[in-house]
């Protein structure tokens, strides 16, 4: 592994004070800031408003890239687009592009789904990701990078991001202090200036994180990946909620509602004959009675190490009427890139499995 420090992992003032040592003129170091997040310049020497000499200390002595793409696949409908990145230390993290056309043809949101962790802790028992164990955290130049890589992609074609959610490998609120710091690197109007709104963060409910989030008044969204409306069957599918249980989390969502002012997010992967009856969808609709919520639900995606099959329409849509007929908002989530393994953690955990060496698929 190369001993040169990775440019992404620092500040605009520790890149300033790298250039006051250097004996350059402060305004280089905005210079440089803005070649790395606005320009999109991913090169010492695509930086050409800088001098020759000053790209050369830039190439010797920073590193521009910890992400090395091993394998991309395209959906069928050329919709979704999955890379999976190999890490100087030989890990594996994955990140999505979602295209969502408007009904005219014309550009609609660009979302990713960016990692922050290789593996995750959390154990989830239908989740690729959990079914892998925790690896490391991601630094906040590893997480910010992902969103570069695929702007540099979405800029050729005419197009930008739109969305970006921290729904891929890991737990965000796990690596609390990178996925932060990585957001307000990507939010920053003299750098990629992505409004905070635009950003969603996921967890599965780690009540100290989601009060310490709510106590510092974050504007991105929040969403809950809660799965299961009673604690036994919630604690099967995440051990998590041994630690954390419904009533506590509930709570702590309320809470985080009456301190911002902002709508939360429910996420529900729909799991035939377990989390998708009648039963769970009206202790639902009773759990979060009252609450500015809105329910995401979506058809499990299928992973090697999970038996659970995905729920059929029918099923699918008489839970979306229970809700709704309790006045709780709910929509059900498009499968996107199934064909690709995109549900997180699936494309890594698959290339560990059969020890693969990189490929390169376009479908």
């Amino acid at each position: 592994m190369s001993e040169r420090p990775y440019i992404y992992d620092f500040s605009q003032e520790e890149l300033a004070e790298q250039l006051r040592a250097w004996g350059q003129p402060a305004y280089r170091g905005a210079q440089i800031w803005d070649g790395l997040y606005k320009q999109l310049w991913a090169k010492p020497e695509e930086f050409t408003s800088l001098s020759k000499e000053l790209r050369t200390m830039l190439s010797e002595h920073y590193r521009f890239t910890h992400l090395k793409p091993s394998i991309t696949l395209n959906s069928s409908d050329k919709q979704t687009h999955k890379t999976l990145f190999k890490l100087p230390d030989g890990n594996a993290i994955e990140t999505v592009l979602m295209r969502y056309d408007d009904r005219d043809g014309s550009q609609g949101r660009r979302t990713l789904c960016i990692s922050t962790q290789a593996g995750c802790a959390m154990g989830c028992v239908f989740c690729a990701t959990g079914q892998m164990g925790f690896r490391r955290n991601l630094s906040v130049g590893e997480i910010v990078e992902q969103v570069l890589y695929f702007a540099r992609q979405l800029k050729a074609e005419g197009e930008h991001v739109t969305n970006v959610v921290l729904m891929g490998m890991g737990e965000p609120f796990h690596n609390y202090k990178a996925s932060l710091a990585a957001i307000a690197r990507l939010n920053d109007p003299k750098g990629f200036g992505l409004g905070s709104r635009h950003f969603t963060i996921s967890t599965v409910g780690l009540i100290p994180a989601i009060q310490r989030y709510t106590k510092e008044r974050h504007q991105m969204g929040l969403a809950i990946s809660l799965h299961a409306a009673d604690d036994e069957l919630r604690a099967s599918m995440l051990p998590v909620n041994q630690r954390y249980p419904i009533k506590d989390l509930i709570q702590a969502c309320r809470e985080y509602v009456e301190v911002t002012g902002r709508r939360i997010t429910f996420e529900w992967a729909l799991i035939n004959d377990v989390n998708d009856t009648p039963e769970q969808a009206r202790k639902l609709a009773a759990l979060l009675r009252g609450l500015n919520c809105h329910v995401n639900v979506i058809p499990l995606n299928p992973t090697r190490g999970f038996a659970g099959k995905r729920s059929t329409r029918e099923r699918v849509a008489e839970f979306r009427q229970i809700l709704e007929a309790e006045g709780i908002s709910c929509t059900v989530r498009v499968r996107r890139g199934i064909d690709i393994q995109a549900g997180c953690g699936q494309l890594a955990e698959a290339e560990g499995h059969k020890g693969q060496q990189p490929i390169q698929i376009s479908n």
